[in-house]
C-alpha cells in the first residue's frame, strides 16, 4: 500500500477528534465518530497512529498537539491576569469568599506567601516534670511581649519555692 500524500476528510476528522478530546474519548470513539466502520475502528485507530503506515495524521496529529499546548500554556503572566479576572468577576457578583480567595491564590503565584510547616516530634506527656518547666519557662520568655496578662511574680514564686523544697 503506497504512502499517502496528503490527508483524506476522515483522517483530519480522527486526529482532531483524538486531540480535542484526549482523555475523555478513545481512539476507538473518535475512529467511529470520524466515519470509519464500527467493526474496524480499533484497527483502524491503532494503524491511523503509525508513523510508518500514516505519517501524514501521526504529524498532523503532533502539530494539533502541539496548538494546544501553546494555546493553554500556563505561564505567569496568564495565571495571574486570569486570577484577577476570576477575582473581579466574584467581586461583581458579590461572591466575597471567591475573590478572596482569587486574590489569595495571585499572591501565593507572585510569591508573596510563604507555606512553612513546621514538624515536631515528642509529646508533652513524655516530658518529666522538670523538662515541662523549663519548656514553660522559655516559651514565656520568647513570647513576653504577646503575654500581657501573665503574672510573671507568681510564677516565679511557685518556682523558688519548688528550689527551696527540693533542696530541703
Amino acid at each position: 500500500m503506497p504512502l499517502s500524500k496528503r490527508l483524506t476528510e476522515m483522517q483530519i476528522k480522527f486526529a482532531e477528534l483524538l486531540v480535542f478530546n484526549e482523555g475523555r474519548k478513545t481512539a476507538t470513539e473518535c475512529a467511529i465518530e470520524a466515519g470509519y466502520e464500527k467493526d474496524s475502528a480499533y484497527v483502524r485507530a491503532s494503524l491511523l497512529r503509525n508513523p510508518k503506515k500514516f505519517p501524514l495524521v501521526v504529524k498532523y496529529i503532533s502539530e494539533l498537539r502541539e496548538e494546544m499546548q501553546k494555546k493553554h500554556e500556563i505561564t505567569f503572566e496568564r495565571h495571574v491576569t486570569e486570577l484577577a479576572k476570576l477575582r473581579d468577576e466574584s467581586r461583581k457578583k458579590g461572591a466575597w469568599s471567591a475573590a478572596i480567595n482569587a486574590e489569595v491564590a495571585r499572591g501565593k503565584a507572585a510569591g508573596l506567601y510563604i507555606e512553612q510547616k513546621i514538624i515536631k516530634h515528642g509529646k508533652l506527656e513524655d516530658m518529666t516534670e522538670k523538662e515541662l518547666e523549663i519548656k514553660m519557662k522559655q516559651i514565656m520568655e520568647d513570647h513576653k511581649g504577646l503575654i500581657v496578662d501573665a503574672d510573671f511574680d507568681v510564677v516565679n514564686e511557685k518556682e523558688k519555692n519548688q528550689e527551696l523544697i527540693s533542696k530541703e
